[in-house]
C-alpha cells in the first residue's frame, strides 16, 4: 500500500517524465509539488527502496514499471472522477480538479471498475485528457497546440494544456470548450498573438492562450 503523499509523488514524476527526455531532477519535483528539495530527496530514497523508482546521480529519477502502473492508476481514478462530477453531478469543468485530487486516492478497485462501467467507459476527461485503461494504456490522440496553426487553418479544440480554474473560466467567457471549432483568421508576426474565429465571433488572443489549447486539425 502507498500513502497519499507517495502516490502524489509518483503521479508528479510521471507527468514530469513526459516533459523531459532525461531523468526528473529533484528541483523539478520540488517545484511541481511546491515543497523543499530536501523533502523530495527523502521521499525519492523511500520510493527507490520500495522499487517504484530508480535514481541515478546527475540524471535524476525514473519510474520503474511498477511505479508507472501506480501513477497511471491514480491518474485513471482522477480523470474518471472528473467525468462523474461534470456529467452526473453537473459541476463545471473548472470546479472538479481539487475534488478529484481527493477522490483519486480511494483504494477500492471494484469501486473504480463500477464507476468506469457506470460512465460507459469514457476515453477522455472533461478537459480532453485521455483516461488510462485498467492496464495503464493511454489511447493516442491526434493533436497540436493552437500556436502551431497558421493563418486560415482550422481545427477542433480537443484539450487544454493549462487546467487552472482561472484559465478554464477565461475560456468559458469566450465560449471555447472541448469540441469548439476554431479558425485562425490572422497571426501577428511580432508576438504570435492571433485573431481567431469562434462561431460567429472573432477574438484576439495572446500567444500564451494559443500555447495552452490543443487542436485536432484532421
Amino acid at each position: 500500500m502507498f500513502t497519499l503523499a507517495e502516490e502524489n509523488y509518483l503521479k508528479a514524476i510521471y507527468h514530469l517524465e513526459k516533459e523531459s527526455k532525461s531523468g526528473v531532477s529533484t528541483n523539478a519535483i520540488a517545484v511541481k509539488l511546491n515543497t523543499q528539495p530536501s523533502s523530495v530527496t527523502d521521499m525519492v530514497q523511500k520510493l527507490a527502496h520500495k522499487k517504484v523508482l530508480s535514481y541515478q546521480k546527475y540524471k535524476g529519477s525514473f519510474l520503474t514499471k511498477e511505479g508507472k502502473k501506480i501513477a497511471t492508476n491514480v491518474i485513471r481514478k482522477h480523470r474518471l472522477w472528473e467525468v462523474f462530477l461534470v456529467e452526473k453531478l453537473k459541476f463545471q469543468w473548472d470546479e472538479v480538479h481539487e475534488i478529484a485530487e481527493q477522490l483519486e486516492h480511494i483504494k477500492s478497485e471494484e469501486l473504480i471498475k463500477r464507476l468506469d462501467a457506470f460512465l460507459d467507459h469514457p476515453d477522455f476527461d472533461p478537459h480532453g485528457d485521455p483516461i488510462p485503461d485498467e492496464n495503464g494504456n493511454i489511447k493516442p490522440t491526434e493533436k497540436k497546440l493552437l500556436s502551431e496553426l497558421q493563418k486560415d487553418q482550422r481545427g477542433i479544440c480537443v484539450g487544454v494544456k493549462e487546467s487552472s480554474s482561472q484559465f478554464l473560466q477565461y475560456l468559458d467567457t469566450r465560449n471555447i470548450g472541448i469540441g469548439t471549432t476554431i479558425k485562425v483568421v490572422d497571426k501577428e508576426e511580432f508576438d504570435d498573438s492571433m485573431t481567431i474565429q469562434v462561431g460567429e465571433t472573432q477574438l484576439h488572443i495572446t500567444d500564451k492562450i494559443a500555447h495552452n489549447l490543443y487542436i485536432n486539425t484532421n
